[in-house]
């Protein structure tokens, strides 16, 4: 099973990570189209139909933040990744990016 949080949750954690410069382990699954018009800042383009290919950029140790536009597509990668691939350091961000954007949090383009 994987946790889930909302962005105001999450924020606090990314606006830490933020001013110390460190990196945060959010992954957004969405498609380079909507990532492109806007998601949250250090968020890494992990598309949902590429996640298979790509586990071994997913960190096994740290948490990893999983996000998109509403948090359905996130789950379904949180479900996929503990389920099929037995990781237990996942977290849905429910509400996704719209939550996000309409909370006023920074948003980066391009």
């Amino acid at each position: 099973m994987f946790k889930t949080m909302n962005v105001n949750e999450f924020y606090p954690r990314w606006l830490i990570a933020h001013e110390k410069n460190e990196a945060i382990n959010l992954i957004d699954v969405r498609s380079p189209e909507e990532y492109y018009s806007g998601h949250a800042p250090g968020a890494k383009l992990m598309p949902l139909n590429t996640l298979t290919a790509r586990l071994d950029e997913i960190p096994q140790d740290n948490e990893v933040y999983l996000i998109c536009r509403s948090g359905a597509r996130s789950a379904q990668a949180a479900d996929y990744l503990a389920c099929q691939c037995g990781r237990s350091n996942l977290i849905n961000i429910e509400g996704g990016t719209m939550a996000w954007i309409e909370a006023g949090y920074p948003v980066e383009k391009a």
